[in-house]
């Protein structure tokens, strides 16, 4: 029988989240260096070359990979012989204890994300409480802990299906993964779940996701069973579907797929996906008795010797002079530089900022010919002008986009993956312009943020209006100004790209 301290549990569960908001799992590092390696997509290379700066980036300074730092997802086996020692809180409140640590420290604060009441008053609770937890009760002395922290982006595109026991899955996933868009943040993993219930799927493959990259040793060795030959047949077919990094079309969409199954009713077929983004954050620990886990510190040669610059062939932008005019010459896939004075605003903003105008109520700042960035950045520490900034989905914008164009003369918007079709009839009819940041490149981002200020929607946080000077921020076309989709056309000429020619495994 072992004594587990309930401090050990509440200090382990702080620091591995500390430590995954700032450390790539090794596996994955070195499977997205590979794929950096083989990819022959100049814009999906370039995506990656981003995603393993900044991960090497957030590994030195101990900031988060990405701005959205999740929400805390746990699985807990709790040993039979096990025996919690002047313990006053019960589990789930020492595991929210640790939530509740690691998303306020001072040195590297997490941005709170979790809201309470999500179908009425949606309330911040402020320090990213509660978790998600999963709980087993095992043979043994110990107490084993596997705990995550999911982006929203990702965990929107989360799909489920209840197929015929006839229906083929592959068929599925195949259909299914091009409707998830680029809004997951590829390239990743898909943790996929069969068999048991619905939401004993969807655990599942949540819980497959937790799991170390491991497709090429699987691949050289050989499936030896059903779920392997499964495994390595849709990272295979899902790879060819040319998506690509950030959806520009490559050949890196997975870097593994994981699957858990569990027996079935013979009528039913229950199959749940789940995508894990380029902010990939998970760790395991064990608690025996002797104290609080101890985490491995990576070494920085363990990151491939990637670093990003920005192309000699990018064009500069000035953002306080530029014009509709100019705009208009830009071409989707086109790399640009943005240097002076952005605003920022997300779901919130937008919500706020159309109730306004359908009052006729002025707004707290002029938007005409301005350009937008969806971002909630993470509250800056010590002397940064703004903690990590990278990108959210811009298709949740998509509702508002018609008549702020409309009603505000806004320019352009700056997002991460594609534009769904209202926004981008909006753009083509306002002759406006969509542009493209790449999602899992939050601190490198932040970087090229040189001032901020808050000029509207204090009281919204991270959610409010930001005024931002920067200085050579990486872009991409993705919307032009007559509606030509980069995430529309480039995924399709990879496809075709690849289905011609003979590709390396990624």
């Amino acid at each position: 029988m072992s004594k587990i301290r309930q401090d050990d549990l509440i200090t382990s569960i702080a620091d591995s989240l500390q430590y995954i908001s700032y450390y790539h799992p090794k596996d994955y590092i070195q499977a997205l260096g590979r794929a950096y390696e083989l990819e022959e997509s100049p814009a999906a290379k370039d995506a990656i070359a981003q995603i393993l700066t900044n991960s090497r980036m957030c590994a030195e300074g101990h900031r988060p990979i990405c701005q959205d730092t999740g929400i805390v997802t746990v699985f807990v086996r709790v040993g039979m012989d096990v025996q919690w020692d002047g313990a006053t809180m019960g589990v789930t409140d020492m595991i929210n204890e640790g939530v509740r640590r690691a998303y306020l420290h001072p040195d590297n604060k997490l941005r709170a994300s979790i809201l309470m009441d999500p179908a009425g008053l949606r309330k911040n609770t402020k320090d990213n409480t509660p978790a998600v937890i999963h709980y087993e009760i095992v043979p043994g002395c110990t107490v084993e802990i596997d705990i995550a922290a999911k982006g929203g982006g990702s965990e929107n595109k989360t799909k489920f299906v209840m197929l015929n026991p006839s229906d083929s899955i592959v068929d599925w996933v195949l259909k299914t993964v091009p409707l998830m868009g680029a809004g997951w943040c590829p390239p990743g993993m898909l943790g996929i779940g069969i068999g048991g219930t619905a939401e004993k799927a969807m655990v599942m493959a949540k819980e497959a996701l937790m799991e170390e990259i491991d497709i090429h040793e699987l691949i050289a060795r050989g499936p030896q069973n059903r779920v392997e030959e499964l495994r390595v047949e849709l990272y295979e077919k899902v790879n060819a579907l040319g998506i690509g990094a950030q959806g520009l079309g490559g050949l890196a969409t997975v870097l593994d797929v994981k699957i858990k199954d569990y027996p079935t009713h013979a009528a039913s077929l229950p199959v749940a996906m789940i995508p894990n983004c380029a902010a990939t954050r998970h760790v395991h620990f064990t608690l025996d008795g002797s104290g609080p886990a101890v985490l491995e510190v990576p070494k920085l040669e363990d990151w491939p010797d990637v670093t990003w610059t920005p192309s000699s062939a990018a064009t500069r932008v000035d953002l306080n002079s530029v014009t509709r005019e100019e705009v208009a010459t830009w071409k989707p896939g086109q790399t640009l530089l943005l240097n002076g004075k952005m605003l920022t605003g997300r779901d919130a903003a937008h919500k706020r900022m159309v109730d306004m105008l359908n009052k006729g109520e002025k707004l707290p700042v002029d938007f005409a010919g301005r350009f937008i960035y969806y971002v909630g950045p993470v509250d800056a520490v010590r002397d940064e002008i703004i903690g990590p900034a990278g990108p959210t989905t811009a298709t949740r914008m998509d509702k508002f986009t018609e008549q702020v164009l409309a009603e505000t003369g806004l320019l352009g918007m700056i997002g991460k993956a594609e534009r769904g079709p209202a926004g981008i009839d909006a753009i083509k009819k306002h002759q406006s312009v969509y542009l493209m940041a790449v999602g899992g490149a939050a601190y490198l981002v932040s970087k090229a943020i040189k001032a901020s200020r808050v000029v509207g929607f204090a009281d919204l946080g991270m959610e409010g209006i930001y005024e931002f000077d920067v200085v050579d921020m990486p872009v991409t076309v993705a919307v032009d100004s007559n509606g030509t989709s980069v995430h529309a056309t480039a995924p399709k000429e990879w496809q075709a790209k690849i289905g011609k020619i003979p590709v390396a495994e990624v």
